[in-house]
C-alpha cells in the first residue's frame, strides 16, 4: 500500500509516540485505519520516507473524503467553529460517509483556516483562544457557585451549593457551602471570605449571575448592575467586573478551583452537616497553600502573603444586604413572602395594595410605597421565620376586625317572655325582637267542631263560613 501525502502526514505525527514506547504499531493502526503492515513499514524505516505523492499513472490519487469536501465545507461555512467529530457524524450518519475520523480531522484541519479568511474571521474567533493575563497581588478576585447536589440528603438536605472566591494574583481559594443562591446568602458569602482573606480586592469577577446583573442585554451593550450588589460594592469600595456572555474563561482560576475542591476536599467522603463540609476546607487550606502552582511556578503560600498584604482594609461596619420586592395585602392583613406569611396593621393598608418587602437575614420590614401624613413608610417589622410555611402575626393589627364574639345560636326550646311595652324611642334591632311583639302564644284561636268545614266542602266556596270569633 502507497500512502497519499495526507495519510502519510497523518502517520507521521506518531512517529514520536512510537519510538517513545507511548503507543505500540497495532494501537496506531487502530487509531489511524490503516494496516498494522503499512505502520510498521513507514514508521520503522531510519530516517525520514516521503511517499510518493503520486501513483505510478501519473495522477492524485482520489481520497475517501474528496467526494464529501464541498459537505465539509458549506458545514463549516454554516458554523466556523464546528467540531471535527460532528461533521464526521453528521457525515456517517446523513451522507453514508465510510472513512474514519481521522481522515476527516485532517481535511477539517485546513478547511477551518481556509473558510476562515473567506468569511474575514480572526484565528481566535475559530478555536475559542483567549488572551492570558496576569494582574498585581491585590488587585483581583473571581467568583463562582459550585452545585454540590445531594451530598446531604441522607439528613434532609435536598441541594447543596458551594460558594467559591479566589485571588488571582496567588490563586489563594476560599469556599464555604451553603442551601441556598438568594442575594443575602450571596452577598454573606461575601463577607466571610473577605473575613478569611482579612481585606478587600480591587475588582471581583462575575458571570452574568442575576444577584450582580439586573437584567440581560445584548453584547456589546452596558451591563446593568443590580443596586444591591453596587451598594454592596461601594461600602466596601470595590469594583464589579462582569464577563461577557459566554465567556468562563474570563475567571478560569476560580472555575478550576470548583473543580480541585471536588476532587481534594469532597471526593470519598461523607459529612453530615454544612459546618462538618467547612471545616473539611478549612482543614485543607494549609495543604493547597503549600503547593506550587504550575502556571507561576511559585508557593501559593507565599504569593498569597502579598496578596493578602495588598489588600483593602474591611471597613468598621458591616453592610445589610436586604432583599426588596413588593407583595400585595391580602384581606386577610397577610404578607406573602419567602413562604410565609406576615401581618399589617389593618386600619393602615386596604385589600390588594402593594406594599414594599424588605428582609435581611433577621429582619422583614414591610413598608408602604408612599409615605403618610408623617412622612413615615413603615408599617410593620418582625422576625424572620426560620423555615416555611409560618404565620408571623403581631394580634394588634387585626384591631377593630371582627372577631366573631357575638354570634349566636338557639334551638327554640327556650320560651320567650310576653311582650313588654316599649317606649316610643325602643327600636326593634334583631328578628328575635320582631317575632316577640306578636308572640302566637297570646292570640285566641276559635274553635268550630269538623262538622262546619264539611258543611263547607258540600255547598261549595260561595257560602259565607260562620265567622270565627263566635262561640260555637
Amino acid at each position: 500500500m502507497v500512502l497519499d501525502p495526507y495519510r502519510w502526514a497523518e502517520l507521521r505525527r506518531f512517529r514520536g509516540l512510537l519510538d517513545a514506547g507511548v503507543m505500540s504499531g497495532s494501537e496506531i493502526a487502530r487509531v489511524t485505519g490503516l494496516d498494522r503492515k503499512t505502520v510498521r513499514k513507514y514508521l520503522a524505516a531510519p530516517g525520514p520516507v516521503f511517499p510518493p505523492s503520486r501513483v505510478p499513472s501519473g495522477r492524485s490519487r482520489r481520497r475517501l473524503i474528496d467526494p464529501f469536501a464541498p459537505l465539509v465545507d458549506a458545514m463549516l461555512r454554516a458554523g466556523p467553529a464546528m467540531k471535527a467529530s460532528v461533521i464526521h457524524e453528521r457525515l456517517v450518519k446523513e451522507y453514508g460517509f465510510t472513512g474514519s475520523y481521522q481522515r476527516v480531522k485532517v481535511y477539517v484541519c485546513d478547511a477551518r483556516a481556509r473558510i476562515a479568511g473567506e468569511l474575514g474571521l480572526e484565528p481566535g474567533e475559530l478555536a475559542g483562544m483567549h488572551r492570558r493575563f496576569e494582574v498585581v497581588p491585590g488587585a483581583q478576585a473571581q467568583v463562582d457557585w459550585g452545585d454540590e447536589g445531594r451530598i446531604l440528603a441522607h439528613v434532609g438536605i435536598a441541594k447543596v451549593y458551594s460558594f467559591h472566591m479566589t485571588l488571582s494574583y496567588s490563586r489563594d481559594p476560599f469556599c464555604c457551602f451553603t442551601t441556598g443562591q438568594d442575594m443575602r446568602t450571596f452577598f454573606d458569602c461575601h463577607h466571610r471570605a473577605f473575613a478569611h482573606f482579612g481585606g478587600v480586592p480591587m475588582t471581583v469577577v462575575y458571570d452574568r449571575t442575576k444577584t450582580v446583573v439586573r437584567r440581560h442585554v445584548a453584547p456589546g451593550e452596558a451591563v446593568p448592575i443590580h443596586p444591591q450588589a453596587a451598594g454592596f460594592a461601594g461600602h466596601y469600595d470595590f469594583d464589579i467586573d462582569v464577563l461577557a456572555a459566554h465567556r468562563p474563561t474570563g475567571k478560569g482560576r476560580v472555575e478550576w478551583q470548583v473543580l480541585i475542591v471536588r476532587d481534594h476536599v469532597l471526593s470519598g467522603r461523607s459529612f453530615s452537616s454544612l459546618a462538618e463540609l467547612d471545616a473539611a476546607f478549612v482543614s485543607w487550606v494549609p495543604l493547597r497553600r503549600a503547593q506550587r502552582h504550575r502556571t507561576h511556578q511559585e508557593l501559593i503560600g507565599e504569593r498569597a502573603a502579598r496578596d493578602h498584604a495588598a489588600l483593602k482594609a474591611l471597613p468598621p461596619s458591616t453592610y445589610v444586604v436586604a432583599e426588596r420586592c413588593l407583595r400585595p395585602v391580602g384581606k386577610d392583613c397577610l404578607v406573602a413572602f419567602d413562604g410565609n406569611l406576615y401581618s399589617v396593621p389593618a386600619g393602615r393598608v386596604r385589600p390588594r395594595q402593594l406594599v414594599e418587602v424588605r428582609a435581611t437575614k433577621s429582619r422583614v420590614m414591610l413598608h408602604a410605597t408612599h409615605p403618610d401624613a408623617a412622612g413615615v413608610t413603615l408599617l410593620a417589622a418582625h422576625a424572620r421565620a426560620p423555615d416555611h410555611g409560618v404565620w408571623v402575626v403581631d394580634e394588634r393589627h387585626w384591631d377593630g376586625l371582627p372577631t366573631g364574639q357575638a354570634r349566636r345560636t338557639t334551638t327554640g326550646e327556650t320560651r320567650t317572655a310576653p311582650r313588654t311595652a316599649r317606649g316610643p324611642r325602643q327600636q326593634v334591632r334583631t328578628l328575635k325582637d320582631l317575632l316577640n311583639q306578636s308572640p302566637a302564644v297570646d292570640i285566641e284561636v276559635g274553635r268550630r267542631p269538623l262538622a262546619v268545614y264539611e258543611e263547607l266542602t258540600r255547598n261549595g266556596p260561595s257560602r259565607q263560613p260562620p265567622n270565627p270569633q263566635e262561640p260555637s
